[in-house]
């Protein structure tokens, strides 16, 4: 018993040593985390004087607001260099999308060599980011009216697609003389892309507003409606059971088992959903709506101003991407034990 005490003793004084190290050890000290801290400031400048170089090949009003852009750009990413000092959360985010930024910043700069700097690339199909940052300053009004009627007919062709899709896919995932008699229908009518309809929705219905919104949730019904029958028809036989033993009701079954044990998979059919209704968003804008940003976009082209092509495109890109985020953040709340399954 006595020989045996100073070996039992051993392990916790090699536990109480790793401890008082552990704090010893400072992640932001080393070269590489500096190197993300100030490696933005450091492109934004070298975007400068690339653009100080390119600019002399350029008109007077795109320079100026592009200058104003990274000026205004490097002048933030300094002082974000300086504040995280004393502001960890902002040394963790510059050290996570500090690199991301740089190499977007860097890459406006080869794009601008590429067109304004050496002509590589023909005019007027592909301008510099001063020539589309003029062109979104010059049309912001008539492209932030586009905007706001292309989440309109979005939204509204969404959710309409939607609302229906779950009351078909779960009418078709848990009574079986519904899915007799509409499973056929999905076989047939599910595969032909929503754009083919576009002819027959303009005769069905003259307004072109209503039309594209139809077309919005055709697109969305698809895939909405299969995803949400093979999660109903999929729920696990011992859910119900116990439901059954507990005395639940058809509706509770329904409700309260089936619909939450089938979100997964209908999340999944929202997001499928999203995806195509902004495809089918913009080709519906393009055929008969007079406003919208796939209306701009070609009336854009067909007056060869591709400035402004490339500007709604950018505008595009952040409205998508804003609402995949939302409806992320939706499924995070929802399905909280899979959160940080898929991040975007």
């Amino acid at each position: 018993m006595i020989e045996s005490a100073p070996e039992l003793a051993k392990p916790v004084v090699v536990a109480e040593t790793s401890r008082q190290k552990r704090p010893v050890v400072k992640v932001a000290s080393s070269p590489s985390s500096w190197l993300k801290l100030v490696i933005l400031p450091v492109a934004v400048m070298a975007a400068i004087g690339v653009h100080s170089w390119a600019a002399k090949k350029q008109l007077a009003n795109e320079t100026s607001v592009y200058f104003t852009f990274l000026y205004s750009f490097g002048g933030a990413a300094l002082a974000a260099a300086l504040i995280q000092q004393v502001s960890k959360p902002l040394r963790r985010w510059l050290q996570h999308m500090g690199p991301i930024l740089a190499a977007a910043v860097l890459g406006l700069s080869l794009w601008e060599v590429a067109t304004s700097g050496f002509r590589w690339l023909p005019m007027p199909y592909f301008p510099s980011p001063a020539g589309v940052l003029r062109s979104m300053m010059d049309d912001k009004a008539l492209i932030f009216d586009s905007t706001w009627h292309s989440l309109f007919l979005l939204l509204s062709g969404y959710f309409l697609g939607v609302a229906v899709a779950l009351v078909t896919g779960v009418c078709i995932g848990w009574f079986s003389a519904a899915r007799y008699w509409g499973m056929p229908i999905l076989k047939v009518l599910g595969p032909i892309p929503a754009t083919a309809w576009i002819p027959l929705a303009m005769v069905v219905s003259p307004n072109a507003m209503f039309s594209a919104i139809g077309i919005i949730a055709l697109a969305v019904w698809f895939p909405v409606t299969m995803l949400t029958v093979s999660g109903i028809a999929n729920t696990r036989a011992s859910l119900l059971d116990v439901a059954r033993t507990l005395g639940a009701k058809q509706s509770f079954l329904i409700f309260r088992v089936a619909i939450p044990a089938a979100m997964p998979n209908i999340f999944i059919g929202l997001f499928m959903g999203l995806g195509t209704s902004f495809l089918t968003l913009i080709v519906a804008e393009t055929v008969g709506v007079k406003s919208g940003l796939g209306w701009y976009v070609a009336w854009a082209q067909g007056w060869a101003e591709y400035g402004k092509v490339y500007a709604a495109l950018i505008i595009m890109a952040a409205f998508f991407s804003t609402i995949m985020t939302a409806l992320f953040k939706v499924r995070d709340r929802v399905l909280v034990w899979q959160k940080g399954a898929i991040k975007w």
